[in-house]
């Protein structure tokens, strides 16, 4: 014999299921997350004020973003910043930030390595067709600290075709 079915028994075990099913969801998107925040990028259509003050509010509770400065605006991570540039780059930093330059921007002098503020990593770009300086399928140059550029793909593949 089987066990009678009662409309209040359905309706509780539907509901009981449609609340796994959106508890199951927002888990998923908690999941989905990302631990890591965004690149922005400092050059000639937006200030290193503008692209440090829009990290800084995108990426709230220290999660690691990446800020990157380009010639003229990489003057804020140098000697030659003005007082409110360097309070402004001292809170991306203390916020987890990782201030960035270009090596290529370094190789050419338009940024001059002993003026740069402490912390600022230099990233380079992508090699030359048919060097064999970035191995196919590889995402890191083997002398690069890969803790200080994006674990994401997309990120990366934007920094680096900034640098090149």
């Amino acid at each position: 014999m089987l066990p009678s079915v009662t409309h209040k028994s359905v309706t509780h075990k539907i509901r009981a299921a449609a609340l796994a099913v959106v508890l199951a969801a927002a888990g998923a998107a908690t999941a989905q997350t990302p631990a890591e925040g965004g690149l922005y990028i400092a050059d000639a259509k937006f200030s290193f004020s503008v692209a440090a003050e829009r990290a800084l509010a995108q990426n709230p509770a220290g999660r690691r973003f990446f800020l990157l400065s380009l010639p003229p605006q990489a003057d804020a991570l140098s000697s030659r910043a003005s007082a409110a540039q360097v309070r402004l780059r001292e809170r991306v930093l203390a916020a987890d930030g990782v201030l960035l330059v270009c090596q290529r921007d370094l190789d050419n002098g338009q940024i001059r390595a002993s003026d740069l503020a402490g912390g600022v990593v230099a990233v380079r770009g992508w090699p030359a067709q048919g060097t064999s300086a970035l191995p196919a399928g590889q995402r890191y140059f083997a002398d690069e600290d890969r803790a200080t550029l994006p674990a994401s793909n997309e990120a990366l593949r934007r920094l680096r075709s900034a640098c090149a």
